[in-house]
């Protein structure tokens, strides 16, 4: 079957079969980890993504492609999980807003719109690393360029593509020597390149063989489950709707909704702008949007009648309004009892659900600040895969966000102490957290997740790898002789606290055996001692 014009079911289809392509292959994309630490989630990270786009598709009037290709966008960033996650929602978003207007596309409009992607995710990284999904992207999309010139089968221009992402992924390791020590292609692209199959596979003509799988976000467990009475839902009606060809930028209608409701989200490119808010007045509020645009893909819920599933249980929030009386207020990323109870007691508000191997999406966090009472908050992302899906939100959300750029835990906790709640400067404040978390030295004992040829030794799968700020730094057999080892290594006569966070896997006995022996070795430094319930990690230790 040729493929001489993409319609916008074509389009849709595309992007449904991608998911599926990549739903088939995650834990692949996953097995592909460059340290042998229990991080592989790319595949998990982008997968979630694209399921948020298989969401937004699931609309009613989306006629052209650039309907399509907007949900695309506005979907994959709401949903977009982890680093990989990101950057592909980035990817379609750039896709997106070169589609302006169109009902169908050629194969010069999809080559373009490719190298449209390239360019947003590049400018949306702060330091752009060759080697990873932005390469592969970027030269996939050249080959879609020149094959478009005299190529008009876009199933053809797509086998072109792939072959040229496949043969930049073979290269990854080439310009990465971190890949090449593994053994491994880079993640992302890979990931990339299934999703780039299943627009083939559509582009052909296959039909899907079954139902897209779509993850439902989990509920908490009891007893931490929020249920609410719907006496308690202030503003009944979840409203949506979409823009088209609107005669006002995003920005200017945002202030015009706020007093109308709570909840609000206005996502807007240059041919379209979405809206969510929660309101008692759903008709006011399109009444007054139809003063700036064409109305489309409307849905109004009432949420009295649907309070058992709230927004605020699915989400793994652990309140409805936090930060009231605050100026500004904290959403911080964080998994375990402990950790979690220390993270409330210095000040935060909002805990989300999170951490190494559980990436929360932009629109977790969004939906977290969204919840708070005040109107400027700052986000702790207390992992290096969160801080980007955590810069996400200041586009969707009218509040005034800080993302103070926390790597490990003990950073997000030590940025607290430095937290004023009732501080007018938000740049002054998260400015202040950031300082603070500066002179924190992280260390976490976990395990091996394959046999890996690192720096510093063979490693295989099994160990238990003692990690400090600058990566592997011990390897070993026991849980506490490792992680003496580990903060032999990082104390120094300056030295004069030092924090255990025992894990969910280490039982207390151990835990504390762990630390006698850290007072007898080191003396002149207090020991704090905490049970901090984290998954993943048998201790988190802080030195400062």
């Amino acid at each position: 079957m040729t493929a001489k014009q993409i319609d916008a079911i074509l389009l849709r289809n595309m992007f449904l079969l991608g998911a599926k392509s990549l739903e088939a292959n995650k834990q692949a994309v996953d097995a592909l980890n460059v340290f042998p630490v229990p991080d592989g989630d790319t595949g998990t990270n982008m997968h979630l993504t694209l399921q948020a786009v298989v969401r937004a598709l699931d609309k009613p009037n989306l006629d052209t492609c650039a309907a399509v290709a907007q949900v695309v966008a506005s979907g994959s960033l709401m949903g977009a999980r982890g680093n990989s996650g990101v950057i592909l929602s980035q990817l379609f978003r750039g896709f997106s807003r070169s589609l302006e207007r169109k009902t169908v596309l050629q194969g010069t409009d999809f080559a373009l719109a490719l190298m449209a992607g390239v360019e947003t995710a590049y400018k949306a990284v702060g330091r752009p690393v060759e080697g990873t999904i932005l390469t592969v992207a970027r030269d996939a999309a050249r080959v879609a360029q020149a094959k478009a010139r005299t190529e008009p089968d876009i199933a053809k221009l797509m086998q072109a593509v792939i072959e040229q992402a496949e043969k930049t992924l073979a290269r990854t390791p080439d310009m990465l020597p971190v890949l090449k020590k593994a053994g491994v292609v880079d993640a992302g692209g890979q990931g990339l390149v299934h999703i780039y199959r299943g627009f083939l596979y559509a582009l052909l003509g296959k039909e899907l063989e079954a139902p897209v799988a779509i993850e439902s976000p989990k509920p908490l467990p009891e007893p931490e489950r929020q249920h609410f009475a719907a006496s308690e839902i202030e503003f009944q009606y979840c409203t949506e709707f979409l823009i088209l060809n609107p005669r006002i930028e995003d920005h200017m209608l945002r202030p015009s909704l706020e007093s109308y409701g709570d909840s609000l989200l206005v996502v807007g490119d240059e041919g379209v702008i979405k809206v969510h808010l929660h309101t008692n007045h759903p008709g006011t509020v399109m009444e007054l949007a139809l003063e700036h645009g064409e109305l489309s893909a409307i849905k109004i819920e009432n949420m009295k009648e649907q309070h058992a599933h709230t927004a605020w249980a699915e989400e793994g929030l652990k309140a409805v309004r936090k930060g009231q009386g605050k100026s500004i207020g904290v959403v911080a990323v964080a998994a375990g009892d402990g950790l979690r109870e220390i993270f409330l007691s210095l000040g935060v508000d909002v805990i989300v659900e999170g951490g190494q191997t559980m990436n929360p999406s932009t629109e977790d966090l969004a939906a977290a600040v969204n919840s708070l009472a005040c109107e400027r908050a700052v986000i702790l992302p207390n992992n290096k895969n969160v801080i980007l899906a955590a810069s996400q939100v200041k586009e969707v959300t009218s509040k005034e966000v800080a993302v103070v750029a926390s790597r490990t835990l003990p950073q997000g906790l030590a940025a607290m102490l430095s937290y004023e709640a009732d501080a007018l400067e938000l740049e002054r404040v998260s400015r202040a957290m950031h300082r603070r978390m500066s002179g924190v030295k992280t260390g976490l004992v976990t395990y091996a997740i394959k046999a890996y040829n690192g720096d510093i030794g063979e490693i295989v799968e099994g160990d238990i790898l003692g990690l400090s700020d600058k990566g592997i730094d011990t390897i070993g057999t026991d849980v506490n002789e490792v992680a003496l080892t580990l903060l032999t290594n990082m104390v120094t006569d300056d030295d004069g606290v030092i924090s255990l966070f025992a894990g969910a896997e280490t039982d207390e006995a151990t835990a504390k055996s762990l630390a006698e022996k850290v007072k007898a070795r080191f003396p002149n430094c207090e020991l704090e001692f905490f049970n901090g319930g984290q998954p993943v990690y048998y201790y988190i230790f802080s030195v400062e």
